[in-house]
């Protein structure tokens, strides 16, 4: 007999589970908090003294584990406090928070209708809505929409499958004899993310068949930099087959001109990938939407809900105008699971056109969020986002000791804090060498107090600088200045 087949067993897990989530709802409402840290930072070897993270021979009781549960959260970092601003994904959204639970709740794995015939028809809906908002156009509302689409263990892994579809297209014989004699190249911006570089590593194309195109002074790619390179390399004797843009960069936020390069990927015929894993969303946005003009010309686009529509990690769909390509690409038909002679229609057996086997069921909490919000939901949120960000800038600008690294485009807002000792010394040689030193300092200030978590980078030739971004939609205009004062209060003592 089981353990969930044995009564007075069964209770007892009962109650460890009601307690459970007694802990788990209390500190989600606790960790939002404006008066609560955005983390308890303590070094690693006292978080070991706290927590016991090696594992024993023998059982530790219930009564114990919920206290060791209630301290991973107490010294966790707090991704749905309003002042964590640190990643591309912040919030915690109750209704997207209630998917996850159902989802670990169910364990299904989504490959075959049999073993998980609700959410494979889930996914079905939430895919074809998708393809809709994406490539239906602003122009062709009453358009029919063709294409597939597959939700991705993140938009690196669905940045990595589109080179793939992108090399199948091109030669579909690769997939049984490999790339053996090609001469592949990938054309994507010096700010693409860096999984571009990865996958091409992994699908056999080598980093350095990878060429990084320039970016303008809002980070945007180059467009003629860009059709230099593509003439460059075929005279060279390379096969140009793919361009991968960006909606969205992750530092600057920038997006590219996506039907110049449109034009170029058709001139050469090459497949065009748009990376709109970050600047996605705004495709909910009848204001904001007009940023992602074009983008209904690509083959294929990442998006991942898990970022600004704040759906909790992770979500990530790869969507492609090509009916077919993925099962073409894909599919092995695997006699064990995908059989031809099942009592249902087949085609509701997905697994097959993924590159996994087994997969969660990461659109319900999308799905369900959806429900709870609608379409309108979402462009409320997103709205609200850019308004955020409009009021970061103006903020920015009018404030002694912040100055812009670029103009915004679209969320993220790249600015460097200068502190009162070197607001004198801009003129000095090494300036740039100190500024660099102080969004780093600044950092550990904050973490250790807790009091705010905002990350900063360099870019190319350019000094340490932070980066606004905010997904949170329960963020207000009062924690933008909270934000800029914060700064302020840290940086006036350097």
């Amino acid at each position: 007999m089981s353990d969930w087949e044995n009564s007075p067993v069964q209770e007892k897990h009962k109650c460890f589970l009601t307690q459970l989530a007694s802990i788990l709802i209390e500190n989600v409402f606790d960790g939002v908090r404006r008066d609560e840290p955005v983390i308890r930072w303590r070094e690693p070897a006292h978080l070991s003294e706290i927590i016991p993270f090696n594992v024993q021979e023998e059982p530790k009781s219930q009564e114990l584990i919920l206290e060791m549960i209630k301290n991973v959260y107490k010294f966790s970092v707090k991704t749905g406090h309003p002042y964590f601003m640190n990643q591309l994904f912040s919030g915690l959204d109750p209704y997207g928070l209630a998917g996850q639970w159902l989802t670990d709740s169910l364990n299904a794995s989504i490959y075959t209708y049999e073993v998980a015939p609700v959410v494979t028809l889930m996914e079905q809906s939430v895919i074809s809505e998708m393809l809709k908002m994406f490539y239906r156009g602003n122009e062709d509302q009453d358009s029919e929409v063709s294409g597939d689409g597959m939700f991705c263990p993140g938009g690196s892994y669905a940045n990595g499958t589109a080179i793939n579809l992108a090399r199948f297209w091109l030669r579909p014989e690769t997939k049984n004899c490999g790339i053996a004699g090609l001469q592949l190249v990938i054309f994507t911006s010096e700010d693409a993310h860096y999984s571009i570089l990865k996958w091409s590593n992994m699908c056999g194309i080598g980093e350095k068949n990878v060429v990084l195109v320039a970016t303008d002074e809002l980070g945007r790619m180059d467009v003629d930099d860009l059709e230099a390179n593509v003439l460059k390399e075929k005279e060279r004797g390379k096969t140009v087959f793919m361009v991968s843009a960006t909606a969205g960069t992750t530092v600057l936020g920038a997006i590219d001109r996506l039907d110049e390069i449109a034009d170029i990927c058709e001139k050469h015929s090459m497949w065009l990938h748009v990376d709109a894993a970050w600047g996605g969303g705004l495709i909910f946005s009848r204001v904001h939407r007009t940023l992602l003009k074009s983008i209904h010309r690509a083959d294929s686009i990442t998006f991942n809900p898990h970022k600004l529509l704040a759906v909790p990690q992770q979500c990530s769909l790869l969507l492609t105008r090509h009916s077919g390509i993925f099962e073409a690409a894909h599919s092995r038909k695997a006699s064990y699971l995908f059989q031809r002679d099942k009592f249902y229609l087949t085609n509701l057996d997905v697994g097959d056109k993924y590159m996994q086997c087994g997969r969660r069921a990461d659109v319900i909490k999308f799905w369900i969020m959806w429900q709870a919000k609608g379409t309108s939901g979402f462009e409320k949120h997103v709205d609200h986002l850019m308004s955020l960000s409009r009021h970061m800038k103006e903020e920015i600008e009018r404030r002694d000791g912040f100055e812009l690294v670029t103009k915004p485009s679209f969320v993220n807002v790249c600015f460097w804090y200068v502190p009162p000792f070197l607001r004198d010394a801009k003129e000095t040689h090494n300036y740039n060498e100190r500024l660099h030193k102080v969004a780093p300092k600044m950092k550990e200030i904050m973490t250790k107090r807790g009091s705010l978590m905002i990350s900063y980078q360099p870019l190319r030739q350019k000094p340490n600088f932070f980066r606004f971004v905010v997904q949170n939609s329960g963020v207000l205009g009062s924690d933008v200045i909270y934000v800029l004062e914060e700064l302020e209060r840290i940086g006036k003592n350097l």
